[in-house]
């Protein structure tokens, strides 16, 4: 009887133990990988996660997660510079399946640190790997997470996306020439009405202000993916507000037309191709060296 009563509570504390985890989310056990997510969720203490999370790497416990989850705390620390540097430190010791999501966290970092010239060159290398076939690890989706929720994303989408953050990344250089063509390129791919937004803005700064309340409207008629979002209506009323005042004080300036490279743009319409019925192209691929006095965009 003792013997049974023994492994009933045994029974019942590691069901208690599961579901403690489960509920916080946290891995089973008692590595210093789980003690580190411990650190980081329940107790908060972000630097004593840190210090885990670098044992746990230092041991070869689950270093793919330990690599990523410190660099993400490093981030909220603050400590983003670090962060980067851990990574391309210690990302040789990941797997392949991990370079991926590291690569994301290398783009957010950059992107906190103001490093944009590394910030497009790796958005540029993302497009590279996904014009090579070699996205999701070969597959034609992935899961994503967003908010707690897991849903499946394209290789089409996933290619929209990226370029929807190298178009943002050329504005935070105040090069439009190649934001513009990014942002249409991505629209055409995937249309959604935050990059729609992000066009618009930037035919603003070129004073195109008839293309912007073009594209503008768009959003405005609820045309495009993403239209009844309310941060999105909240942007889109607030460029409008702009786009009206500018209007009666700047006059509209006429199309330059977007003089990119045609490797680059080129490039992306290869990628669109090969999604529908071949087409022949003779332009060259997307990310080939480019001839300087003929590209404009950032390399």
């Amino acid at each position: 009887m003792k013997n049974m009563s023994s492994k009933s509570c045994t029974t019942r504390k590691a069901e208690k133990q599961d579901s403690y985890h489960a509920i916080h989310k946290l891995p089973s056990g008692d590595s210093p990988y789980v003690r580190a997510k411990h650190f980081q969720l329940i107790e908060k203490d972000l630097e004593g996660a840190i210090v885990l999370f670098w044992k746990a790497i230092n041991a070869g416990d689950r270093v793919d997660s330990a690599l990523k989850d410190m660099a993400v705390v490093m981030k909220q620390l603050d400590r983003s510079e670090e962060a980067i540097e851990a990574i391309k430190s210690f990302r040789d010791r990941c797997s392949k399946h991990a370079q991926e999501s590291l690569d994301n966290v290398l783009i957010d970092l950059y992107k906190k640190c103001g490093k944009l010239d590394e910030q497009i060159e790796l958005l540029k290398q993302k497009l590279r790997t996904i014009g090579q076939g070699e996205a999701f690890n070969g597959k034609p989706t992935k899961t994503a997470r967003s908010h707690g929720k897991k849903f499946q994303v394209t290789v089409k989408q996933e290619t929209s996306r990226i370029l929807g953050n190298l178009g943002w990344a050329y504005m935070q250089q105040t090069n439009y020439t190649a934001a513009e063509a990014v942002y249409r390129k991505a629209q055409q791919i995937d249309p959604d009405a935050n990059k729609a937004c992000n066009l618009c803005l930037c035919l603003v700064r070129q004073e195109r202000f008839n293309e912007a309340r073009s594209v503008l409207e768009e959003v405005m008629q609820g045309i495009l993916p993403g239209s009844d979002d309310h941060k999105t209506r909240i942007r889109s009323e607030e460029l409008l507000k702009e786009l009206e005042t500018l209007e009666y004080t700047t006059f509209d300036s006429p199309s330059l037309g977007v003089c990119l490279g045609d490797a680059f743009m080129g490039g992306v319409d290869q990628l669109m191709n090969s999604w529908n019925p071949p087409i022949r192209s003779r332009r060259l691929p997307i990310f080939e060296e480019i001839m300087s006095h003929r590209d404009q965009l950032a390399c």
